[in-house]
């Protein structure tokens, strides 16, 4: 007897975030189990040609979005939702209610773990508070805040919000520190930036996934060293005019986009794993660090699916397909899980979108 498939929704799948890494992550494990439904604002959107069936949905900032987002959840019998973009997280994660109400599966953190992960200095804070090492920091709003800055070079971010690297910048000196607020409008934008210490080399990075089931068992773990070698992976790289020779020749902001070898790095992920249990995440989460001195150094924390999701769904780790499988067919998932060790590397692809 075949099984009916399950009809899933993922929304945001262009732009090349994680929306995207979901959908394909899903295409990957796809024997037939499950109807893909691909939302997205671009009607133009090229990964509509990887679905089964393509809508399009207005943003998350549009009042009318969770009406509509629920008329296709109606129209299609959708199971699970699984959201492509930030702001759609944050949406579901104050509508959650909503979705319970209709017996949609929503693989989100707790709301207390989303906003703790959206706001960085709370991040280091917290992670210190708990007894893990991360970067000196110190969030600053008033151009008066940054003589107190004295551990440079430094890195300087929005306080607010995600991954991706937008708005990351480094600064080596108080006099580049200064001119990197006026360059970002400090005091003439309602902003809050963080400064963090700028710690390891580019060879000492890796992005960690940390996946437990929604009722907090954990599950397994996974960590990308990250290859910075070109324009897709570097947001910014400078000469190192610090001194510090221990940095490396350069100083290295990576982007949203990583490669690099996929592998278990028990020395790595064993301590991510340490910190996600420590702050609560039920879910999938993904740990952005450096490798120092045998220490696990976080920058960030990103509550939710990765945009590695689909290079570790290569690999035999596929985040999406495993929560819904122990959470909808019920299936029994082992803890550590077999996946494959492998270099998975990226590269632009063009589509001609008819119409």
């Amino acid at each position: 007897m075949t099984r009916e498939r399950l009809p899933v929704l993922v929304t945001a799948i262009g732009g090349g975030g994680h929306g995207e890494q979901i959908l394909k992550a899903l295409r990957l494990a796809n024997d037939g189990r499950y109807r893909i439904i691909g939302a997205d604002a671009n009607p133009r959107n090229p990964q509509f040609a990887l679905v089964d069936d393509a809508v399009t949905l207005p943003l998350a900032s549009d009042p009318g979005y969770l009406d509509a987002l629920f008329g296709l959840i109606d129209r299609f019998g959708i199971k699970a939702v699984f959201h492509g973009c930030e702001p759609e997280l944050k949406l579901f994660s104050r509508h959650r209610d909503r979705f319970a109400d209709a017996d949609i599966f929503l693989p989100i953190n707790p709301s207390g773990v989303i906003d703790l992960c959206m706001e960085k200095a709370a991040t280091n804070r917290v992670l210190g508070e708990l007894g893990f090492r991360c970067p000196r920091y110190a969030p600053f709003s008033t151009r008066d805040a940054l003589d107190t800055i004295d551990f440079f070079p430094v890195v300087v971010k929005p306080s607010l919000g995600g991954g991706g690297s937008a708005n990351v910048y480094v600064a080596q000196s108080p006099l580049e520190l200064r001119g990197l607020a006026d360059y970002l409008g400090l005091e003439t934008h309602v902003s809050t930036f963080l400064v963090q210490e700028y710690v390891g080399t580019a060879d000492d990075e890796f992005t960690v996934g940390v996946l437990h089931d929604m009722d907090g068992k954990y599950l397994n773990a996974i960590a990308v060293h990250r290859s910075l070698s070109g324009q897709m992976n570097i947001r910014m790289a400078v000469p190192n005019r610090t001194g510090r020779a221990a940095l490396g020749n350069r100083l290295v902001i990576s982007s949203g986009i990583s490669h690099g070898q996929v592998g278990r790095y028990p020395e790595v992920t064993a301590q991510c794993a340490a910190i996600a249990r420590a702050i609560g995440s039920r879910g999938p989460i993904n740990v952005q660090c450096r490798l120092v001195d045998g220490h696990v150094m976080v920058f960030e924390i990103n509550p939710r699916f990765s945009g590695t999701t689909s290079l570790r769904a290569m690999m035999g780790y596929n985040e999406p397909d495993v929560l819904i499988r122990r959470h909808i067919f019920g299936e029994t998932i082992a803890v550590d899980f077999a996946y494959r060790d492998g270099y998975v590397s990226r590269s632009l692809t063009e589509t001609v979108v008819p119409g």
